[in-house]
């Protein structure tokens, strides 16, 4: 079973991952057009991307400030630190390239962790030591909050980037309604001229056959004629 430490080098490649998936993506907006549904359907995913790969690095640091398993040396934790944040510097300037929102550190949507009965932890205390467990409750309720905050901002990130897919689909819809249009307009133009054609035809097709109807009076008139005069 791979340990904590593991874990998190796994997390950090995965996250090393996206951060070149996102870097080719951005470069294959060049051959794509200024505009459009294509080039905006591009720009939504890569947004996309960077803000699940904003999650992940808050993931990274909830890791190494709440350390499971073996601990780790400072100066690890200090490499791991800068790690995280070159990777953190990265995300911003993408963000920033496409107009989004700065990246704060973020903690899970789950919530804070479950913290032990506060009853129960004041069993065997005296005056002093409850003063100082109270002082320790306040404290964590502080860091309770800063984490809500947190989560508060990590869900309007994700709001936005969800209205902002939904504005793109609208805009898509509307652009599929315009094509429509187009399409249905000049389908009406293609039968009003072959409605017009037809009746062209028609109308030669009439006046061919009255042609060859006296045609075949004419010749038919100089046989009788013919036939009279000689017999």
């Amino acid at each position: 079973m791979a340990s904590s430490s593991d874990s998190w080098i796994k997390e950090y490649n995965e996250a090393v991952k996206m951060v070149d998936d996102i870097n080719a993506m951005i470069s294959e907006r060049s051959s794509l057009p200024a505009s459009g549904p294509e080039t905006q359907r591009h720009a939504s995913a890569i947004r996309r991307k960077i803000t699940i790969l904003g999650t992940r690095l808050d993931g990274l640091q909830s890791l190494l400030s709440r350390p499971t398993g073996k601990p780790l040396t400072e100066k690890e934790m200090n490499r791991r630190k800068d790690m995280v944040a070159n990777l953190r510097s990265k995300v911003n300037q993408m963000a920033s390239a496409f107009n989004m929102s700065n990246f704060a550190n973020r903690d899970s949507l789950l919530g804070p962790e479950s913290k032990p009965d506060a009853m129960s932890r004041t069993v065997g205390l005296d005056n002093s030591g409850l003063v100082g467990l109270q002082r320790q409750i306040m404290k964590e309720q502080d860091e309770d909050l800063e984490k809500l905050e947190e989560t508060i901002v990590s869900t309007k990130h994700i709001a936005l980037a969800v209205n902002e897919e939904l504005d793109l689909q609208t805009r898509l819809i509307d652009d599929l309604d315009q094509h429509v249009d187009v399409s249905d307009s000049r389908l009406r133009r293609v039968q009003k001229n072959l409605a017009v054609l037809n009746r062209r035809t028609r109308d030669s097709c009439s006046c061919m056959c009255m042609l060859l109807a006296v045609i075949g009076i004419v010749i038919l008139a100089v046989i009788i004629y013919l036939l009279i005069k000689y017999l």
